[in-house]
């Protein structure tokens, strides 16, 4: 059955014609093979894929019939003809197509030849010192096919918080939303356009290989590249490494964390990514009395496999439980004095289940060389009954690197008085960065003893939530110093070097949910003259109460930075002078009082018969 590649993951079937038996494997046509059309020459393969090579039968000509074959000494039979209707599907189940686009070898915004562009994070003329200048990248991400079910992606960022700044590059891979998106290929050419190759005597017996068969690039060829790569594999496995949104392996499939997907419904299916921090939460509707039978209300089905230490390893990382928390009926949480024990659901007499999941937390531990060391989970089990039907589970996975430490919470969910406020900085297209130092967060200048200004330049103290705080410094300044040089000064001793841009709302704001941070607004309060300095920043932050009366938590609505500027007279009273330099941050509480609500008082609605006063009326 003969194959004609139609566009992209296209196949055309054509009628079966006479085959030549006799070829190892397959069944080939006698016909003579598709020439191609007029005045384009033969493709030239990708880089990325070596040529496929299409297997003869001997004595098979083009435009000839197929010649007798002698049969096989009965000693050695030979292996049947595959039929094509089977040999489809095989080829089909292969790998997706490789890109032919190397992102990381793309740079659209390198203009100059020879030259570093500024900001081009992707210019290979540009050496260290050059990304060290970059305050941003122009070009963020670099792809290849958009229409691809996964593709690899070029991501460039500038570190401004190393010093000097640094660049960042990562390669990723994508995977496409999409339902109508490219899995597999039988015409590789097609992604591209690529040059058409033309014969010569260097490369004439390669191309022989590839375009000599009835067909070329086509399924076949996705079967010799999974051959191919079949020998490499136990060299991958040497150099294998976990990367981000890769999913995480076990002994038996992957690391599963249930989330909704298409409806509110938990989905055993979704698998948990590396360095994907996760935390859902999703409906189970389930048979009270076959809560035992559930594999999804069991702790066994979290915590008893074990997780593979790099991908396609015999190294495995066993999943302790960390701590056990039972919940009753009622909604009241005890914590287990032990984790060693196993609580598996049971059905009680009275339509009552017990140790039912509720809650999964996983906490993963891994190295900057993308191994898995260690894995933990705590569980939630809970009491259920008929009446609590559908139960809603939730579901939490972190990444924590090894030897350091994750960034501390300030309140879940509120803030708690007298904790940090946690901020970060948001790059063009991304979540939420925040350093894990606290004093690398929201500060302000921190007094000394001495009142100098530039003994205390980076010295900063973390803004605690509810505390009105306020700080100062002088400066001695001559008559010849240059005015703008003097306020850039002053400015980074009362902003320091990286002043935030985001403040978290809640005290336990994700980095990835960029709606849970609020912006910080910058106001420039000035005076009319020749030569302004600022001599005061203040920070206001504007919080209100939310949630229930009975256990409010504090939310930030509104953080606001102003700098005040004075202008500095130019005067004769000596060659020396002081200004006074002052920060202050303020905590306002807008929140409206709260009336507790009661609900209307039922009204009666009575109809009497007519009759009812007769016969008086």
């Amino acid at each position: 059955m003969a194959a004609v590649a139609l566009g992209v993951g296209i196949l055309l079937l054509l009628p079966l014609l006479p085959a030549a038996k006799g070829v190892s494997g397959q069944s080939r046509s006698a016909t003579a093979a598709p020439q191609p059309p007029a005045g384009s020459g033969p493709t030239a393969p990708s880089a990325r894929e070596p040529p496929a090579a299409s297997p003869t039968a001997p004595g098979l000509g083009l435009g000839s019939s197929p010649a007798p074959q002698s049969p096989p000494p009965p000693e050695t039979p030979a292996p049947p003809a595959a039929s094509p209707a089977a040999a489809a599907p095989e080829a089909r189940a292969g790998p997706g197509p490789a890109p032919v686009t190397d992102v990381a070898a793309l740079c659209v915004c390198d203009l100059l030849v020879a030259q570093c562009d500024v900001n081009c994070c992707c210019d290979p003329d540009c050496s260290a010192a050059d990304f060290s200048l970059f305050t941003t990248c122009s070009v963020h991400i670099v792809t290849g096919d958009s229409q691809l079910c996964s593709q690899e992606a070029a991501i460039y960022s500038i570190d401004v918080a190393a010093h000097p700044p640094e660049r960042i590059f990562k390669l990723v891979d994508q995977n496409n939303p999409s339902i109508f998106c490219i899995h597999a290929t039988n015409y590789k050419q097609a992604l591209s356009f690529i040059p058409p190759e033309m014969p010569t005597s260097q490369n004439f017996d390669s191309l022989l290989k590839q375009f000599e068969g009835v067909t070329f690039s086509a399924e076949s060829d996705v079967l010799l590249n999974t051959e191919s790569d079949a020998p490499n594999s136990s060299d991958a496995n040497e150099t294998a490494r976990y990367e981000y949104g890769v999913p995480v392996q076990t002994a038996d499939a992957f690391l599963r964390l249930p989330a909704p997907l298409v409806s509110s419904q938990c989905s055993d299916a979704n698998p948990a990514g590396f360095l994907v921090n996760q935390a859902v939460k999703c409906s189970r509707m389930i048979n009270v009395g076959n809560c035992n039978t559930t594999q999804a209300l069991s702790m066994l089905f979290y915590a008893n496999s074990s997780i593979l230490a790099v991908p396609k390893s015999s190294q495995m990382v066993n999943i302790t439980v960390q701590t056990i928390t039972i919940q009753s009926l009622s909604g009241t949480r005890t914590l287990l004095n032990s984790s060693d024990v196993l609580l598996l659901p049971k059905y009680l007499d009275d339509q009552v289940c017990i140790n039912v999941v509720l809650g999964v937390s996983y906490s993963i531990m891994y190295t900057d060389a993308g191994e898995i060391t260690a894995a933990a989970v705590s569980f939630v089990l809970g009491t259920i009954n008929n009446t609590m039907l559908p139960i809603q589970q939730s579901f939490e996975i972190t990444f924590t690197q090894l030897n350091t430490k994750p960034v501390p919470l300030s309140g879940n969910p509120g803030y708690v008085i007298g904790l940090p406020l946690r901020a970060g900085f948001r790059p063009p297209g991304s979540g939420i960065i925040q350093s894990t130092n606290t004093y690398g967060q929201l500060t302000i200048l921190q007094s000394s003893s001495n009142q100098d200004c530039l003994a205390v330049e980076g010295v900063r103290t973390p803004v605690l939530f509810g505390y009105n705080m306020i700080s100062g410094c002088k400066l001695r300044i001559t008559a010849n110093t240059e005015c703008q040089l003097l306020a850039n000064i002053i400015l980074n001793v009362l902003k320091g070097q990286n002043f935030p841009e985001y403040v978290a709302s809640f005290g336990n704001s994700q980095a990835q949910d960029v709606l849970d941070w609020v912006p910080v607004t910058h106001i420039q309060s000035s005076e009319q003259g020749v030569c302004q300095i600022p001599v005061s920043f203040e920070i206001e932050v504007k919080w209100s109460k939310y949630g229930s009366l009975v256990n409010p938590q504090a939310k930030i609505v509104n953080v606001s930075a102003t700098v005040i500027t004075t202008i500095l007279a130019q005067t004769n009273f000596g060659s020396e002078r002081t200004v006074q330099i002052a920060s202050s941050v303020t905590f306002i509480d807008v929140s409206t009082p709260a009336e507790p609500g009661y609900k209307a008082q039922p009204t009666i609605d009575a109809k009497l018969p007519f009759d009812f006063f007769f016969p008086f009326v």
